[in-house]
């Protein structure tokens, strides 16, 4: 038995209670198995006796050091409590650091833009003479322009231009060229303004010169910008003339095409004579030509509106013969207009004839209308040297006086033919003696209504017969004769419509009264001109203010007019 307690145990049953205790116990574990028994039955209560010892000893040592262990206690619990608080800063402060870095991020970036700032401001200084220089070049080149420095100022604009080329990414560069090119505008507008004035030549050839500088049009839009400026100067002095006034109106215009528009055409060929073809048409499309035409244009439609309302046959004539000079004027450059005139005036001329025609049947209609039938005393005029002289001119015969209506008619016809002769247009010889032979036509069927609607006694019938008498023998063969002063051979043509006063012959067939003939025919032999002599005109006017023996009343003072100047070709 005590053999088999006395046995070794074996290596394995050794290792495995090693093994399972700790590393603090195993010392002591070993010390256990090298016991024999009976120390190991004593090792209970040898480790009981130990542990009461250790009581007592800690009971002592309790009891002697309490304050001590209270002290500990306290602050453990006070390390406690600051832990908890430490733990709960160190918390906020480890959400905190996200700020902070933020923080010192952007502060490093700020710092960085400041230093930026700050070489810049330091290079700005070290430049800052150069950089005054070009930032006052905008204002310089505006003082050039008003000043009328125009090279100066496009050399302004060419530096900066070239800067704005060499440095695209500097801002200030790019406003200083941004300036500049609001400077250029101005520029460009002050020579298209310069253009649109009185320039010569010389004067035009620096202006085109300094646009071709500028650059900003090509050369077809730099002919169209020239031309239509010059357009522009000639419209402003032709809105600068009277226009109530028609004759003054059209001698403005007509001397301002003649002298502006011949100019205009010799600049724009000296400025722009870089044609190889020799031809404009080949090169810019025609555009002179579109141009002139277009000024020539105006000119006629001007002149169509205008020429109607001149009221003087002497005015038109002179208007024709400057439209004549400024034609013949404008055919140096290739612009002579002067076979597109006579239409033009013709229709004045035509239209004047026939309204101063109207006036005069208008005004023997009214005299005719208000005239008193009573007999007036024979009117003569005694032959003198001078009617031997002039035995050609055609005198207004005196017997008119006598009639009141026929003489306002003969004064109208007569300031009608004034007004024609002149300008009397060639071609229109047939129409103007169409003109005048209705004007006949008119009085003639007028005194046949005067016959039908008024009942007149027999004194005043015989007047009446009379007057139709003189109308047909005296004034119808005056007026021919006048008409033939104005047109070589219109005589004929106005006394070969005889179909004009057949009611009046028929009328005066009719009748009995044989007295008023034989002083009628008196009076023509005496006092009226051959028909066909139409070589030179004289005219005479005359006045008789006449008393009725029946009545106290006063007729108006008649005047006889007839043309006095020679037919006008057109």
């Amino acid at each position: 038995m005590a053999t088999e307690v006395g046995e070794v145990s074996p290596p394995e049953v050794t290792a495995s209670l090693l093994s399972l205790a700790s590393a603090s116990q195993q010392p002591y574990v070993s010390e256990l198995l090298s016991f024999t028994l009976d120390r190991l039955h004593k090792e209970p209560e040898l480790l009981r006796v130990d542990a009461e010892r250790i009581q007592r000893q800690m009971q002592e040592v309790a009891v002697g050091n309490y304050r001590a262990f209270i002290t500990a206690a306290d602050a453990l619990l006070a390390i406690r409590q600051e832990v908890s608080s430490i733990d709960k800063h160190l918390e906020s402060l480890i959400g905190e650091i996200p700020k902070l870095t933020s923080g010192c991020t952007e502060f490093i970036e700020s710092a960085e833009n400041i230093l930026e700032k700050r070489k810049l401001n330091q290079a700005l200084l070290a430049n800052h003479s150069t950089l005054l220089d070009l930032l006052e070049i905008p204002q310089l080149m505006d003082t050039c322009v008003r000043n009328g420095n125009f090279d100066e100022a496009l050399d302004l604009e060419a530096f900066v231009s070239k800067l704005a080329t060499m440095h695209p990414k500097l801002h200030v560069i790019q406003a200083l060229a941004a300036e500049v090119r609001q400077t250029t505008q101005s520029l460009l507008l002050q020579l298209l303004q310069k253009l649109r004035s009185n320039i010569q030549l010389p004067e035009c050839l620096r202006i085109i010169g300094y646009l071709r500088r500028i650059g900003v049009f090509g050369e077809y839009e730099m002919r169209l910008q020239f031309l239509r400026c010059r357009e522009a100067w000639l419209t402003g002095i032709l809105e600068d003339l009277d226009q109530k006034n028609a004759y003054e109106y059209l001698k403005g215009m007509i001397n301002c095409h003649r002298m502006h528009l011949f100019d205009v055409v010799n600049q724009y060929r000296a400025i722009f004579a870089d044609d190889t073809s020799g031809s404009e048409e080949n090169y810019d499309g025609g555009l002179l030509f579109s141009w002139a035409m277009h000024q020539i244009t105006s000119h006629l439609k001007t002149l169509k509106i205008m020429l109607p309302k001149i009221t003087e046959g002497g005015s038109l004539s002179n208007i024709l013969d400057q439209c004549m000079y400024c034609a013949m004027g404008l055919g140096w450059v290739g612009l002579d207009f002067r076979g597109l005139l006579p239409p033009l005036f013709e229709e004045a001329v035509l239209n004047l004839f026939s309204k101063n025609m109207n006036t005069a049947v208008e005004n023997f209609q009214l005299v005719l209308d208000s005239h008193r039938w009573v007999p007036l005393p024979s009117v003569g005029f005694p032959s003198s040297g001078i009617n031997d002289d002039s035995k050609d001119d055609v005198t207004p015969p005196s017997y008119l006086m006598e009639h009141p209506p026929l003489a306002v008619f003969i004064n109208g016809v007569s300031a009608a033919l004034n007004e024609l002769r002149p300008c009397a247009p060639l071609s229109l010889k047939n129409v103007i003696a169409y003109e005048l032979i209705k004007g006949l036509q008119a009085v003639s069927d007028s005194l046949l209504r005067y016959n039908t609607t008024r009942m007149l006694r027999l004194n005043e019938s015989n007047l009446f017969l009379s007057l139709c008498r003189a109308f047909v023998e005296v004034v119808f063969p005056h007026c021919a004769t006048c008409f033939g002063r104005c047109y070589p051979g219109g005589a004929s043509i106005v006394m070969d419509a005889k179909s004009a006063y057949d009611g009046l012959g028929r009328i005066l067939a009719a009748s009995s009264s044989p007295e008023p003939s034989n002083k009628l025919a008196k009076t023509i032999s005496t006092d009226t001109p051959s028909a066909s002599s139409e070589n030179g005109v004289a005219s005479q006017v005359e006045e008789k203010q006449v008393e009725s023996p029946n009545e106290k009343e006063d007729d108006s003072p008649i005047l006889l007019q007839i043309p006095e100047a020679t037919p006008h070709e057109s």
